[in-house]
């Protein structure tokens, strides 16, 4: 059957009929709110290079996740931000660096409300800025990053974290993070495997956010933005090592890959809308380009149509708002 007897318009006549056919949902559980905790602060710190986002002192910290949590948000995401660092990330399991203080704060404010998560990567501890400890050679040491790993791993389990975030893109950094923590009894301690991370142009604003030291590119770790075939074969990779979620970063330019990871695994499937994605939209709005709000939910409803279960992004708190509006 063909027009006049097919007519689609049909399910578009009225918000209501809209509403009740749509395919998508978007809610507040869907979102998780990445947060920056800046060592030696008295005060919060705009970055400049992603209007809104802030690196928190502890106080602000604990505000903002009390207002995420009250906002219905599903979890906020620690990175840290320390004062000194080295060449193997010596404050990255420091029971008393800025992380894990900050991850033993906010499970105790707001634990029970949301799922506090902590990124478990060495580039905002190291003072070459890459995600691992270097070889001689000056390239990153696989093997070598991966004991560091476990040891941060430990540390964040033992803050509390209930979600350790894998950014790495190390091989077997499942594998091996998994083990270390069933070793010492964190057997509940989940894993997000960011499984297809790849080497994107678009992550200059978290530089900034972090205080990267970077020098170079992590080209040897993420993966090609030309390659879709291999996200597909990290993520299955790190579904068999024991992921209980596995991650596609960034979100908006991979959206292809996203669909193919939710159809192949059987675990959830997040994205992160990372900082470039961010700063793009609110570089447009505020020029008046475009709606600032419609742009924004319209972003986070195409990462979950793609087929994210979750989406990590700046704006999860007042996008929750919005859609509690509704």
């Amino acid at each position: 059957m063909i027009f006049p007897e097919v007519r689609p318009r049909r399910l578009r006549q009225s918000a209501a009929v809209r509403a009740l056919v749509r395919e998508t949902s978007l809610s507040p559980r869907h979102l998780v709110l990445p947060m920056f905790v800046r060592e030696e602060i008295t005060d919060p710190v705009a970055i400049s290079s992603m209007p809104g986002v802030l690196q928190h002192t502890m106080d602000s910290l604990r505000r903002a996740a009390v207002e995420a949590a009250e906002a219905g948000v599903g979890g906020v995401m620690l990175f840290g931000v320390p004062t000194v660092r080295d060449a193997v990330g010596s404050g990255a399991d420091d029971p008393d660096g800025i992380l894990n203080v900050a991850t033993r704060a906010l499970v105790s404010e707001v634990g029970d409300a949301l799922v506090v998560q902590t990124d478990l990567c060495l580039d905002e501890f190291t003072d070459h800025g890459h995600c691992g400890v270097l070889a001689g050679d000056g390239s990153v040491d696989n093997d070598a990053t991966l004991e560091r790993y476990v040891l941060m791993a430990l540390a964040q389990a033992r803050a509390g974290s209930q979600l350790l975030g894998l950014s790495g893109m190390m091989d077997g950094q499942v594998a091996a993070i998994r083990q270390g923590l069933d070793a010492e009894g964190f057997t509940d301690t989940l894993l997000l495997g960011y499984a297809a991370k790849y080497a994107s142009a678009f992550y200059g604003p978290f530089r900034e956010a972090v205080d990267s030291q970077l020098q170079g590119d992590r080209r040897t770790y993420q993966l090609d933005p030309g390659n879709r075939r291999e996200g597909l074969r990290e993520a299955l990779i790190d579904e068999a090592e024991g992921a209980d979620v596995v991650m596609v970063k960034p979100a908006m330019g991979f959206l292809d890959v996203l669909r193919e990871v939710r159809d192949a695994v059987h675990v959830p499937v997040w994205a992160y809308q990372i900082s470039g994605e961010y700063a793009m939209i609110e570089a447009a709005a505020a020029n008046g380009w475009i709606d600032r709000r419609a742009a924004v939910l319209e972003s986070l409803l195409s990462i979950r149509r793609a087929g994210a279960d979750a989406v990590l992004t700046y704006w999860a708190t007042e996008a929750a708002g919005w859609l509690r509006e509704r």
